[in-house]
């Protein structure tokens, strides 16, 4: 593919040769044919000695040797130019002969249901669905347009999905909340999970994600919202439109995230909390209460995120610190 049409394709502006460009690669591993990009400043020097026939770049990114493709946003730009050339197999249309579909569930057009796929009695599915093998929907699950589902992919009873949902490998929708009570006798007893999960349109849960249906009420996924890999959503808890939960991430019983929301990898929300709009938790950070819209928070308990970094700045001078006091004291008592 040429270069210039790439360009044209992508939106951005080509300056230097019309190369002819026969695949993407990262900046670092590019060679001859290849396009690449530079969104991190930390790479802003490999981009003067990569082999790559052309980089994607900002717009008043310094001049190179190889072609440049300038645009406002590199890193989305590049993401496009990957589906350019990369195309994931295709399903063939139908049903496998070994899938169990009942005869009361009602499936789109153009679907593609794989090897030892079940879908149970009453579950509607819309066009378009892609489940591949082992994929089990329960009954009465209502399921929309443009389903992908990947190998061993559940979603459980009664539970409601919206139009282009993606259900990477071993993601759980709906599996039963964490709910027990203690009996008069002082053990656990179940409590019902009767809510369903319900995931709107738009969202993609990677692999082995769970998120849990409720005791009573909904768990709720809104539009738009990307789950990575290990995530726990928790019984009765909301994510709000656009939100990204990266890995391992876990938010305990009835917590509310608000929209725009980064959850970095392994953060903690302890449950009935609220997480206001646009708010960043940075890795491994513990939230034992509400943050506020817009805040950037570090840390358990989490705290802002500047206070954060100050603690830690001192935290690595108390062995410098515990010296210069324990030669105080002894310099008092001789």
């Amino acid at each position: 593919m040429k270069l210039s049409q790439i360009a044209k394709t992508l939106g951005a502006r080509l300056e230097g040769a019309d190369a002819e460009i026969t695949g993407v690669a990262g900046i670092e591993e590019a060679g001859p044919g290849q396009i690449t990009f530079v969104a991190n400043p930390k790479y802003a020097a490999a981009a003067r000695t990569t082999k790559a026939s052309a980089v994607i770049v900002t717009n008043d990114f310094p001049a190179l040797a190889a072609s440049t493709l300038r645009c406002d946003n590199p890193y989305l730009v590049f993401a496009r130019a990957i589906g350019l050339f990369y195309h994931p197999p295709r399903r063939q249309v139908g049903v496998h002969s070994t899938a169990d579909v009942d005869s009361s569930a009602k499936i789109g057009k153009h679907a593609s249901i794989g090897p030892y796929v079940v879908i149970d009695e009453d579950v509607v599915i819309g066009d378009n669905a892609v489940l591949h093998p082992h994929v089990v929907i329960y009954r009465g699950a209502k399921i929309g347009k443009n389903f992908y589902a990947h190998a061993h992919a559940i979603v459980r009873e009664y539970c409601v999905l919206g139009d282009n949902v993606i259900l990477q490998n071993g993601v759980v929708v709906g599996a039963d909340g964490f709910g027990f009570a203690k009996n008069e006798k002082q053990a656990w007893e179940k409590i019902p999970q009767s809510g369903p999960a319900i995931i709107e349109s738009d969202v993609e849960i990677q692999a082995n994600a769970c998120v849990d249906r409720a005791s009573v009420g909904e768990t709720r996924v809104r539009r738009g919202a990307k789950i990575d890999n290990l995530v726990q959503v928790g019984h009765g808890s909301e994510v709000g439109e656009d939100t990204m939960l990266c890995a391992q991430v876990g938010l305990a019983g009835s917590t509310v995230v608000g929209k725009n929301v980064i959850l970095a990898g392994q953060v903690g929300v302890a449950g009935h909390c609220t997480i206001g709009d646009g708010a960043i938790a940075t890795a491994q950070s513990g939230i034992p209460k509400d943050v506020e819209p817009g805040k950037i928070v570090s840390g358990y308990p989490a705290i802002d995120n500047r206070q954060w970094l100050r603690c830690v700045a001192v935290f690595n001078k108390l062995p410098e610190l515990a010296k210069s006091s324990r030669a105080a004291k002894k310099s008092e008592t001789d």
